[in-house]
């Protein structure tokens, strides 16, 4: 497991376009088992797997990243001031005491270092992915990142059993998981911020400090997707979008706060 995005890591697996990769995830605070203390590096954010290489993928392309299955382990927690809440899975919910939540499990965290050397937080989302932490990201879905370096080395984890957009409190039901599969794709598609495609939708993401450019970058993001998808106008984009685009607040808790763009198709 690897606490910091950084480009030094070896890889820990080497796969070709079109070939799976499955593995296990300690959940953010590094815990597998409620009551166990987790060995967690000094310092470390989120406890990853990977890096990922992706055999041909080269810096400037996109990584495509199928999002094949995301299966929880049966326990999780949420914190809030301070409070720890234990949550089990029961079905397709989870229980905390008489409340039930759907379960909706994720990977919080798929994403590249950025390109500059040295040891980078998992905290915060950036252009090459990262703590995303968007609800819609289940499996199923379509996740398309800028490459950042040649290999790609993409990092993968932070379970959620289910969360709310905003993620308020700061965590979701955080939870092991027992096993994520990706599978990898690269494309030559020019993208300003990440997109996704899920069942019903596309999604464009936008990723600042600061809420509003963080809303204009998904915006933006979105118009750029519109434009190519559906051979519009700048402007004809901008007219659709405003009429049938939905703007939602990912999260306002990793220090760059997260905006998703969601055009229903």
């Amino acid at each position: 497991m690897k606490g910091w995005f950084s480009l030094e890591y070896e890889p820990a697996f080497s796969v070709a376009p079109g070939e799976p990769v499955t593995f296990h995830a300690f959940n953010a605070g590094w815990r597998w088992d409620p009551d166990v203390e987790p060995e967690r590096p000094e310092g470390a954010g989120h406890a990853l797997n990977g890096p990922i290489e992706v055999v041909g993928a080269r810096a400037g392309q996109t990584l495509v990243v199928h999002i094949d299955e995301v299966v929880p382990r049966g326990w999780g927690e949420t914190f809030a001031n301070g409070e720890r809440f234990l949550w089990t899975l029961d079905g397709d919910e989870w229980a905390w005491g008489e409340h039930r939540v759907r379960s909706a499990p994720f990977l919080g965290v798929i994403g590249m270092s950025p390109p500059e050397p040295g040891a980078h937080s998992t905290i915060p989302p950036r252009r090459w992915g990262g703590n995303i932490d968007c609800k819609l990201l289940v499996a199923g879905s379509t996740l398309y990142l800028p490459i950042s370096a040649d290999g790609a080395l993409l990092l993968a984890g932070d379970g959620h059993g289910a969360q709310g957009d905003g993620e308020v409190s700061g965590t979701a039901i955080e939870c092991p998981l027992d096993r994520a599969t990706l599978t990898f794709d690269v494309s030559e598609l020019e993208l300003r911020m990440p997109v996704a495609r899920t069942a019903d939708a596309w999604i464009a993401f936008g990723f600042d400090e600061d809420l509003d450019a963080a809303a204009a970058l998904a915006t933006e993001t979105m118009l750029d997707l519109m434009e190519r998808e559906f051979a519009l106008s700048r402007t004809e984009a901008l007219a659709l979008a405003s009429v049938s685009v939905d703007l939602h607040v990912t999260q306002v808790v990793n220090v760059a706060k997260g905006v998703h763009a969601i055009l229903r198709a």
